[in-house]
């Protein structure tokens, strides 16, 4: 099979198998949520921006949101072979890219992220195996089908797999 990188934008998803590569840029508070079938080295990851779908008006993208965006990579990954009970996640994002006075929940969006895509495996009892979250910034991410690994790099702070 053929090395193929798959680019993630913003609110979107994408899935690969064997040597495939799943790659997001710029992740700031947004998660990337990315899941493993070990047994069919099939790989998942999904570009969050927002916690939950319940809160805000725009219902037109269930990869925006965390609580969606866990259930539409799983139910797409399972359409291709992947068992749920073998499913494993890591995740990568949720900084508090910007300071503001007051510091309002609201504002705490990474934080929130993060805490909403645990919350969305939770529910699944898929569990989450490593994850490099927080901090005050950006990441891109390259996830590897083959293995599950995932290489975080960031600006001034290194290059980490997890």
């Amino acid at each position: 099979m053929k090395k193929r990188v798959l680019q993630v934008g913003m609110a979107q998803f994408a899935v690969g198998q064997g040597e495939d590569v799943l790659k997001t840029l710029g992740l700031g508070s947004c998660v990337g949520i990315c899941l493993y079938d070990p047994a069919m080295h099939l790989g998942g990851l999904v570009h969050i921006m927002l916690p939950e779908m319940s809160q805000y008006q725009d219902k037109s993208t269930e990869a925006k949101y965390a609580d969606t965006g866990v259930r539409l990579l799983v139910r797409e990954m399972q359409r291709i072979g992947a068992n749920p009970s073998r499913l494993r996640a890591k995740l990568a994002g949720g900084a508090q890219m910007f300071t503001f006075s007051g510091q309002s929940e609201i504002m705490r969006i990474g934080e929130r992220n993060v805490a909403a895509s645990h919350k969305a495996l939770q529910e699944l009892q898929i569990p989450v195996v490593a994850e490099h979250t927080g901090g005050n910034y950006g990441r891109t991410i390259e996830f590897y089908c083959n293995g599950g690994a995932l290489e975080v790099r960031t600006i001034g702070h290194g290059t980490f797999t997890i």
